[in-house]
């Protein structure tokens, strides 16, 4: 069972009282983690919001990144949208921060090692492990205000362990659904598949009520991928329209490792992704997609690194983003080769499809090499939509919206066609199309 939620009112915002509240509602875990939580609370009132002189906030929108007013929700909501229905190996289902539907792993599975539980449960029951891999390995591009928050605040979370040589052909998920005005959440999730060991995690990320509702969110993922293993992350958002939204994700691969993370961003007022992919041992692979429907006068700002640590490692990144009305997007990536990666092959790009002449599309791709044997390359393409194209779908007597729907799904095909899964191929195609029905 759930410990009970915090309480607050409006007016509160983030106090000591209330953290001094939610410790004292989480006694009953690990004392490290209590500790850490008090070291983030620290350091979160230690550090300045972002402010303009911050290159890794360079274009974003600064004023809105405003925390007054937010509570943490007492209750789950009544109604819980199913996002998505596919084949799974398990599922957990939070409303708020609670969880209120939950599937368990096989006996199977179990037998095997598998761990799939809320993070509260992993905490009380597989703390040491847990422990190893919180936080190993930070991303450190801008947002460790936000990050210390999440830290100090988290209850909704999961954790994945996959032991070694065990493979589960199913994906596993995770739902997360945010309901009420000014009311946040802070999800944290931490995966780790052992030495080649095979596995799929799904997170949904959706508000539950109407879209006007104001509501923050500040996320983490810890995503470690030990010798010869395969992990294939995928996150899927579809915040309010009025949501502050910041998720930050590590990722760790380890030798011969191969790490495929894709992160479709649909709603939100301000929405800011980090991810940090580290290349850790000789062999590894990190495939880091995105795909974005930026619309009305919402932000997307993307910030990556790509840091390759050892020799004969290979990533690659595709971020594709299609804006419309007067929206922005931000694409700030980094590949950094250090001085004994040789052998290196990394590559980066965005592309961003423009179907608004008031939309902006800012990119900032950018090199560090340290070693004199690689093979780098990134760039950034932005595009009209070919008026050929359109002419084409409306002289059929498909309407205007209809018509920007396939040119978007088109372009989109190239970065879901790397998903092996068609069902979740198919789930994450029907919310990009429901997108241009809100």
């Amino acid at each position: 069972m759930s410990a009970p939620a915090l309480s607050s009112s409006p007016a509160e915002g983030f106090t000591s009282t209330r953290f001094a509240q939610h410790l004292s509602q989480r006694a009953y875990l690990p004392a490290w983690w209590l500790e850490a939580k008090k070291a983030a609370w620290n350091q979160f009132n230690a550090l300045p919001l972002p402010s303009r002189t911050d290159e890794n906030w360079r274009f974003s929108d600064l004023k809105g990144l405003n925390l007054s007013g937010f509570t943490v929700p007492e209750d789950h909501a009544q109604q819980i949208p199913n996002v998505a229905s596919f084949p799974e190996a398990a599922e957990i289902v939070f409303s708020n921060r609670q969880v209120v539907a939950r599937s368990h792993v096989s006996a199977e599975l179990a037998a095997k090692g598998v761990i799939f539980a809320p993070l509260d449960e992993a905490l009380r029951q597989h703390g040491d492990l847990v422990r190893t891999y919180f936080q190993k390995h930070p991303a450190n591009l801008g947002s460790e205000k936000f990050v210390a928050l999440n830290t100090a605040l988290t209850v909704a979370g999961g954790f994945l362990y996959v032991p070694a040589d065990v493979e589960v052909a199913l994906p596993f998920v995770i739902q997360h659904t945010l309901t009420g005005h000014n009311v946040s959440v802070f999800p944290h999730t931490i995966v780790v598949l052992g030495p080649r060991a095979k596995a799929t995690l799904v997170e949904f990320f959706v508000s539950g009520g109407p879209a006007t509702e104001r509501q923050l969110v500040s996320g983490v993922n810890d995503l470690h991928a030990a010798e010869g293993a395969q992990l294939t992350y995928v996150g899927a958002q579809r915040w309010s329209r009025e949501t502050l939204a910041i998720q930050v994700n590590s990722i760790a691969a380890e030798r011969d490792a191969r790490v495929l993370s894709l992160n479709l961003h649909l709603g939100g007022r301000q929405s800011r992704h980090e991810s940090h992919s580290r290349l850790l041992g000789p062999g590894a692979h990190s495939e880091m997609l995105s795909l974005t429907v930026a619309d009305g006068d919402s932000e997307f700002d993307q910030r990556t690194l790509q840091t390759h640590v050892s020799p004969h490692t290979t990533s690659n990144l595709l971020y594709k983003n299609a804006l419309l009305d007067t929206a922005k997007t931000i694409f700030s990536g980094l590949i950094i080769v250090e001085p004994d990666a040789q052998k290196t092959d990394a590559y980066q790009k965005n592309r961003n499809l423009m179907l608004s002449d008031k939309a902006e599309a800012h990119s900032l791709p950018g090199l560090e090499i340290q070693a004199n044997d690689v093979k780098c390359s990134h760039g950034s393409t932005s595009a009209r939509i070919d008026a050929e194209q359109e002419f084409y779908l409306k002289a059929r007597g498909i309407n205007p919206t209809e018509a920007r729907r396939l040119l978007v799904s088109a372009f989109f095909e190239e970065v879901l066609n790397k998903l092996d899964n068609e069902e979740l191929h198919a789930a994450l195609t029907t919310l990009i199309a429901a997108q241009f029905k809100r």
